[in-house]
């Protein structure tokens, strides 16, 4: 019994109910890495692994929320919020404390949900609960909430709610992602635009180091604090340069004996990154993932040089396909120090890839490496039961 099917079961057994279903897709980020609290650019794209929420409304105040994959039920007052030291109910509850700060009113809902994206391997599980809770309660609501507005309510229930400061690209590309293109979203002004990525003979693979170095969480607030340092002494000399993203390498250039040089470096790499992300748009629509593929490469280069966010096993999954043939481009996704990279391969090759590197990285470091096999597909969406969850 597939995932949906599940849902809708558990459902109609727990509430003898017919419900709505929705699904909610899980991201990977083709470039552009740490660029997103830069005000930069990213480059995502909604995948085929998903949550999947099957809803109804009540006629009281009382939420009743169901994990499927938790096995596990909340029940909680819509109009108070409160959270939850289970951990799993504050990603919905956060989205219901945004709608009561924004004066939606909702009545109480029924609500069961699971899904198939791996926890922990960097393809956002918690932004596609959030996202997809938001949009499925302003469908059956009819709330009417346009959908960048959605974006920034599931963000910010994140940020305040779940209390982690992420960006805005996971939110964002759950809920604006389309089947077979990439979306390049400015983080500062919100724009964004489609790129085609229709390789029928490509698969996006990630390859988990299964590791997750204690380093990650104070090097990740550590590096935001280099990059805000970098610009403003930056901002100094030109005050037009409110992020990163505004600094040339040229002007980076001037202050290459003034500045830290550790900070130089992060800044050296941000800048770069955005400058790989804008030429790597380029070559997609030429259709040349060859050359996309060459700025992924760059980009696991500085961010395991300039920026320091990698590992040893990030690193060593990143060379061991650098010189393969068909392997198009390989890099660390994340945050860094453990976690997946993400590689693009061609798809007549996947399977002997994954046996070969499986094999190495057992010998190299004892650890048995886990493989996903994702494509693009669509944001988030209602669905009837006889999909097959990846429309």
């Amino acid at each position: 019994m597939n995932i949906v099917n599940s849902i809708e079961k558990l459902f109609r057994e727990t509430f003898h109910e017919e419900p709505l279903l929705f699904r909610s897709p899980g991201r990977v980020n083709l470039i552009g890495e740490h660029t997103d609290y830069n005000m930069g650019y990213v480059l995502p794209a909604a995948i085929d692994k998903a949550i999947y929420f099957a809803v109804t409304p009540r006629n009281d105040q009382e939420c009743r929320l169901h994990s499927l994959d938790m096995n596990d039920m909340h029940v909680c007052s819509v109009n108070n919020p409160v959270p939850s030291e289970k951990g799993w109910p504050n990603y919905l509850m956060g989205v219901v404390d945004q709608l009561n700060k924004l004066n939606y009113r909702i009545n109480g809902f029924n609500c069961v949900f699971g899904g198939d994206i791996p926890i922990g391997a960097g393809m956002s599980s918690s932004a596609a609960i959030e996202a997809g809770l938001a949009f499925a309660l302003n469908n059956m609501f009819g709330l009417n909430i346009e959908k960048l507005e959605l974006v920034k309510l599931a963000q910010r229930a994140e940020n305040t709610f779940v209390g982690v400061k992420c960006g805005i690209m996971d939110q964002f590309i759950n809920i604006f992602g389309n089947r077979d293109n990439v979306l390049r979203i400015d983080c500062r002004s919100l724009e964004y635009k489609y790129y085609p990525f229709a390789f029928d003979n490509i698969s996006i693979v990630l390859f988990d180091t299964c590791v997750s170095h204690s380093l990650a969480s104070s090097e990740y607030n550590k590096r935001r604090e280099e990059c805000g340092e970098g610009i403003k002494i930056i901002k100094n000399k030109y005050p037009e340069c409110h992020y990163l993203r505004d600094v040339s390498v040229e002007i980076l250039d001037e202050f290459r004996n003034s500045l830290d040089p550790i900070i130089y470096k992060r800044c050296k790499y941000v800048i770069e990154e955005n400058n790989r992300l804008l030429k790597a748009c380029v070559e997609l629509e030429k259709g040349d993932l060859k050359s996309f593929g060459v700025y992924m490469n760059s980009t696991h280069e500085g961010l395991s040089k300039d920026y320091e966010v990698s590992c040893a096993e990030l690193d060593f999954l990143a060379e061991s396909v650098r010189n393969n043939s068909h392997v198009y481009g390989s890099r660390m996704m994340g945050g860094g120090f453990g976690g997946c990279t993400i590689n693009l391969i061609d798809g007549e090759y996947t399977e002997e890839v994954r046996q070969e590197l499986t094999e190495k990285y057992r010998q190299k470091f004892k650890i048995d490496l886990k493989t996903y096999i994702t494509r693009i597909s669509t944001g988030t969406g209602l669905i009837t039961i006889q999909q097959d969850g990846s429309n």
